[in-house]
């Protein structure tokens, strides 16, 4: 070897000795593509869940958001590598005379992995988020294969894009939303794996408000707060507590982390603390939607928030609609959609997160 190629050679070796050493000051473990070509154009709304047999992705997939042809499609974590992507549902409701299908597209599944049960898959079918309705199925393996669809009970949409939680009582709570008379919250739960559902009334009236898509905190009293997307103006994060296992609710407050009308996600650590997934942009702070940085930030109670990451920024690009879960190992793992092209996945060890201080002004880099 030359001495040019052995000083690029070793300069290729710091620089990528140095690119681990700076992801684990801030806590990264792995990231990457789950994966990197797909027979669609576009992704959309990702979730993960851990199965005895490992992770499990899904999200849905098609020429774009609310065409026909957006499906559900699933990949397992397996040996150390995500499985090419398998689309388990779709939207067909039956065949025309013309031998044509009459479908709907899909959207919004969620994963939520029973314990000593079934992997459950909910989602959402029809022509837009005002008039669709809930749908679901389960695995047996592992997401490997999964029952026939069934559709929920009407009036029940399942968790509407976030995981649910389960109570002590056995109840899994999931945070549910519509929006055909503006948008509202309101929360379901079932006791049977979503064959029998209880559903709270809408908890404001989606006038002066406009929230949805609730993702659930847990604190060390039993009670349960609720964190909104916020469709108004240059809104912040909305939230909502119950202190009687999520049957009422108190009235919507603004915490102090801006929503530009973009999904979010959440889990309350095994240490206690929270740790939040979501934009911290402003709706007119470079994309029409304000998605072009994605960001984490981890709380002790719920309402302070303090930065950790920034997990992707680009100006005009749209990083969206996160979720995460942490694992049995004690790392967190987040995904998310990049760019409307592929989904991005994200291994954070919680405990060496690296928090930066804040004072309300800038964002941190």
């Amino acid at each position: 070897m030359d001495r040019q190629k052995w000083y690029l050679a070793l300069a290729y070796v710091l620089l990528k000795s140095w690119a681990v050493s700076a992801n684990d000051d801030l806590g990264i473990v792995c990231q990457e593509f789950i994966y990197e070509t797909a027979p669609y154009p576009e992704c959309h709304a990702s979730t993960i869940a851990e199965t005895p047999g490992g992770m499990v992705a899904a999200w849905f997939g098609g020429t774009e958001e609310k065409h026909q042809d957006v499906g559900i499609w699933v990949s397992r974590h397996i040996h150390g590598h995500w499985s090419e992507a398998v689309e388990v549902a779709n939207g067909i409701q039956h065949s025309l005379p013309d031998g044509t299908m009459h479908r709907h597209p899909t959207w919004n599944p969620v994963l939520f992995q029973s314990p000593d049960g079934p992997l459950l898959l909910f989602w959402k079918c029809g022509p837009a988020p005002d008039n669709w309705w809930g749908v679901m199925s389960e695995s047996g393996d592992n997401g490997t294969t999964w029952s026939m669809a069934r559709r929920l009970p009407e009036h029940i949409d399942g968790p509407v894009r976030n995981k649910p939680i389960l109570l002590q009582d056995g109840a899994l709570l999931c945070g549910s939303s519509t929006e055909f008379d503006g948008w509202r919250v309101h929360f379901e739960r079932t006791y049977d794996h979503g064959r029998t559902w209880q559903r709270t009334p809408a908890i404001h009236d989606g006038k002066k408000i406009g929230a949805i898509q609730p993702t659930f905190l847990q604190h060390p009293d039993g009670s349960i707060q609720a964190l909104c997307r916020n469709r108004d103006g240059d809104g912040q994060l909305l939230s909502t507590t119950s202190s009687d296992q999520g049957l009422t609710w108190s009235h919507l407050e603004a915490i102090n982390l801006p929503n530009p009308n973009s999904g979010i996600d959440a889990v309350t650590l095994e240490d206690g603390r929270h740790l939040l997934v979501y934009n911290h942009t402003h709706r007119n702070s470079g994309t029409p939607r304000g998605r072009e940085m994605i960001n984490v930030s981890v709380s002790e109670n719920g309402y302070d928030w303090k930065p950790a990451l920034t997990l992707d920024r680009e100006a005009q690009a749209e990083f969206s609609y996160p979720a995460v879960i942490q694992a049995a190992d004690g790392n967190v793992h987040i995904t998310y959609t990049w760019k409307r092209k592929k989904v991005r996945h994200f291994v954070v060890n919680a405990a060496s997160l690296t928090l930066q201080d804040w004072d309300g002004g800038a964002w941190p880099e």
